[in-house]
C-alpha cells in the first residue's frame, strides 16, 4: 500500500469501505433520513454489495476508489456513467459516493480522490462530471467550487418513504475532457 494515495478498490477492502459508508451517512444525511437508511441494510450486506461493485461491476465503467493512508482506507468514491435523465451517454460521467473519513479530512485525501475521480472518468472517455450533493453541505459545495465545479440548475429531493425525511440535492458538474 502506497500511504497518501488515491486508486481502484481491492475486494478485501470493502468491509473497510461499508464501515465507512455508514459513519458518512449517520454524520451527513438528516437524522431520520440517517435512522432509517441505516436501519434498512446492515454491515455485512453492504460489504457484500461493496464486494460485488469491486469485482463485478454492472459495467466496466463502474469503477470503487479509496484513498488510502498510513492507517488503511480513509475515503472512498463510487462512479461510472451518469444516469440522470438529461445525461448524455458517453459524455457525462457521474461520481455518485464519495466519502473521507472526517478524522482523516484536510489533510489532501479528499483533493486525492477527487483527483483520481476526474482522471478515471476521462479515461473512461466521458467529458463531463456530475455529482449530486446535499443542499445544506456548504463545506463539499464549496470544496466543489473551488476545483471548479459549478451548480448546473438540476435539484431533486430524495426519501426511503412518501411521508419520511426528505434530503434536498443540488447537481454539480465540471468539463473534464
Amino acid at each position: 500500500m502506497i500511504p497518501d494515495s488515491a486508486r481502484l478498490a481491492l475486494p478485501s477492502e470493502a468491509g473497510a469501505i461499508a464501515a465507512l459508508q455508514r459513519r458518512g451517512w449517520s454524520q451527513s444525511m438528516p437524522e431520520g433520513l440517517a435512522d432509517d437508511v441505516l436501519g434498512s441494510v446492515g454491515l455485512e450486506e453492504m460489504t457484500a454489495s461493496w464486494v460485488q461493485a469491486i469485482t463485478r461491476p454492472p459495467l466496466a465503467q463502474f469503477r470503487v476508489l479509496v484513498a488510502v493512508s498510513d492507517d488503511g482506507v480513509v475515503g472512498f468514491a463510487a462512479l461510472g456513467p451518469s444516469d440522470d435523465p438529461d445525461a448524455e451517454v458517453g459524455v457525462d460521467g457521474l461520481i455518485a459516493e464519495f466519502v473521507v473519513d472526517p478524522d482523516a479530512q484536510r489533510r489532501g485525501h479528499g483533493s486525492r480522490l477527487l483527483h483520481a475521480c476526474v482522471d478515471t472518468l476521462r479515461a473512461d472517455g466521458f467529458t463531463r462530471a456530475t455529482w449530486w450533493v446535499r443542499a445544506s453541505d456548504d463545506v463539499l459545495r464549496q470544496f466543489l467550487i473551488d476545483a471548479g465545479w459549478g451548480a448546473d440548475g438540476a435539484h431533486t429531493e430524495v426519501a426511503l418513504a412518501e411521508n419520511g425525511p426528505r434530503l434536498k440535492l443540488v447537481r454539480l458538474h465540471t468539463a473534464i475532457a
